[in-house]
């Protein structure tokens, strides 16, 4: 089988695309033939070196793709070769088959495309997670969404109106802007060319903000701290603008608000069942166009390095993904 290669860790541009054989499935596991897989940004810091886990080399980059199960291993309970699935594999997904644990795969209706299964499982279900089970976000609430329209920030924004949040997307151009509100966002807001904290606290009247998602870190996380309302959440999901900030521990205290750690991954490896029951819900309202995920751009296997590059550089609006 084609797959891409990473053999160590640098640049993008190392990356191979390498015939070799196919894996084969064991206790609990399925082997898939991809049709299609999404790009996320931990993808790039695991290429390079930067993510907090690190497979062993060589190593197939890709977390989540869509694809048919062709084999069973042992034990399999409830898949069938045949089904369609959308699956969480952690790396191994840019390739033509993958070996991905059952319990990480989720069925979907045959008029759900192989793109779209394939680009929303990480970043919705990081979203969905933070939003529900972290910031037991409510009706009515201000969610201020920084990086809004990255692949989590329009999950983020999505999701937050449909458990009846007021959004602020938050964003660094008018084009990505756009997209927000044509999301649902209620407002939005170049933190590029505005104050943040001024302009988060003239949406609300002087109160504040309650939940902050924050996939982006930078010099923009404290001032969205400061934004925040008396027991506000601050939910941390990660770092894309490359540094992490040192927040004054003296302001969770002061404004009486919380600093709420995100790690989606963790999550599914210490909650399996919650996880799972999180991920068939979101399948079931991306099926029934309750969501629909914005894919800017399409690539072939051969291209995955130029999907990389172009996630790297930060010029994607919602999700970038891979046809195989």
């Amino acid at each position: 089988m084609r797959a891409i290669r990473c053999h160590s860790f640098g640049s993008i541009d190392n990356l191979r695309l390498e015939e070799i054989p196919a894996p084969q499935p064991g206790d609990g596991e399925v082997l898939i033939d991809v049709k299609a897989a999404g790009i996320n940004f931990p993808d790039v810091l695991r290429v390079q070196g930067k993510y907090q886990s690190q497979p062993a080399f060589p190593f197939i980059p890709g977390a989540e793709i869509s694809g048919i199960v062709t084999r069973l291993g042992q034990n399999v309970k409830d898949l069938m070769v045949g089904d369609k699935v959308a699956a969480y594999c952690e790396v191994g997904g840019f390739a033509e088959q993958v070996v991905v644990r059952e319990d990480h795969c989720h069925l979907f209706a045959g008029d759900l495309d192989y793109g779209t299964a394939s680009a929303f499982l990480v970043t919705y279900g990081t979203a969905y997670h933070a939003l529900k089970d972290r910031a037991n976000v409510k009706a009515g609430e201000w969610v201020a969404v920084l990086g809004a329209a990255g692949g989590v920030g329009l999950a983020a924004v999505e999701i937050s109106k449909h458990l009846g949040a007021k959004v602020i997307a938050c964003a660094s151009s008018t084009e990505k802007l756009d997209i927000c509100a044509s999301y649902g966002a209620d407002a939005v807001v170049n933190y590029c060319e505005v104050d943040l904290k001024s302009s988060l606290k003239a949406f609300t009247a002087g109160r504040g903000i309650d939940v902050v998602v924050d996939p982006v870190g930078g010099h923009f996380t404290e001032a969205a701290v400061r934004s925040l309302a008396y027991e506000g959440r601050h939910l941390i999901l990660g770092f894309t603008a490359g540094s992490i900030p040192h927040i004054p521990i003296n302001l969770p205290l002061l404004k009486v608000c919380s600093l709420v750690g995100v790690f989606w991954s963790r999550f599914i490896e210490e909650q399996p069942r919650k996880a799972y029951h999180n991920h068939d819900q979101l399948i079931e309202w991306v099926s029934s166009g309750v969501f629909q995920p914005f894919i800017q751009r399409r690539f072939d296997l051969k291209d995955t390095s130029k999907a990389f590059k172009w996630v790297q550089d930060r010029h994607v609006i919602g999700k970038v993904i891979i046809e195989i």
